[in-house]
């Protein structure tokens, strides 16, 4: 299969070794993987803030530079729901481009829903070890029903754990512009959120969105506390480092 891996732009600027990560597991799949260089932002900032000029301009370049791709794939929920359920809607009206919306959509998935469901790996490169809970992000959970691939997946890693904590289905805070435009707010969530990671007791918080994991992370090292943050791809591919 010849896949594109959609980098993200969190994913890029903050945390890059998600994207080397995600690189290993679908090579380990049988996946040719690419890599657009040109590649940037799905839009989903602007189109979340109402900018549908800014949408539509980000959209049409992703679709251009995806296209040609058997599948793309993407570690993060949100990125994936925008150009796989939103795109198709920004081009209502432009016939060309809403044909060329629902093509590319047909053939995006998130990561971990791509493991398992299309390329069906048992191929997991990891050493991993440790107890984990895992956080569910609210866009990969409601709009792509992301809840039991990423668990299918981490119960094949011999060393790890699951320990489910209160909550895992509650938002973090995050909301990408929520968090700045409701600081407050968010803030309250969060904390909510790291009270059910500290009472789980895991050695680590697993996820699949790098918003929802920088927002933990942060929030956790301003409570004091040090436990490892780590995305999903990274733990599957062994590449966040052995808990004890």
């Amino acid at each position: 299969m010849r896949v594109a891996l959609f980098v993200t732009c969190l994913v890029d600027l903050m945390r890059p070794r998600i994207g080397f990560a995600a690189i290993r597991l679908l090579e380990a799949a049988g996946c040719e993987v690419a890599v657009p260089e040109s590649q940037t932002c799905c839009g989903q900032p602007g189109f979340n803030s109402g900018d549908r000029a800014a949408a539509m301009m980000l959209a049409k370049k992703v679709i251009a530079e995806f296209e040609a791709y058997e599948y793309v794939v993407a570690p993060s929920g949100s990125c994936a729901d925008q150009i796989r359920n939103e795109y198709p809607g920004l081009f209502v009206a432009d016939p060309e481009w809403h044909g060329r919306a629902v093509a590319l959509a047909s053939r995006v998935f998130e990561l971990t829903d791509f493991l398992v469901n299309v390329a069906k790996s048992d191929a997991l490169p990891s050493d991993f070890s440790g107890t984990i809970t895992y956080h569910d992000s609210c866009t990969g959970l409601r709009s792509l029903g992301i809840k039991s691939q990423p668990r299918a997946l981490l119960a094949k890693l011999r060393g790890v754990t699951l320990k489910e904590m209160d909550g895992a289905e509650e938002c973090c805070g995050f909301g990408g512009t929520f968090s700045v435009k409701f600081g407050a707010v968010s803030a309250a969530i969060a904390e909510r959120k790291c009270d059910c990671i500290r009472t789980s007791g895991a050695d680590a918080i697993v996820g699949g969105d790098l918003g929802c994991l920088l927002n933990i992370e942060g929030k956790l090292r301003r409570m004091g506390d040090e436990t490892p943050v780590l995305h999903v791809a990274e733990v599957l591919a062994g590449e966040g480092g052995k808990q004890q």
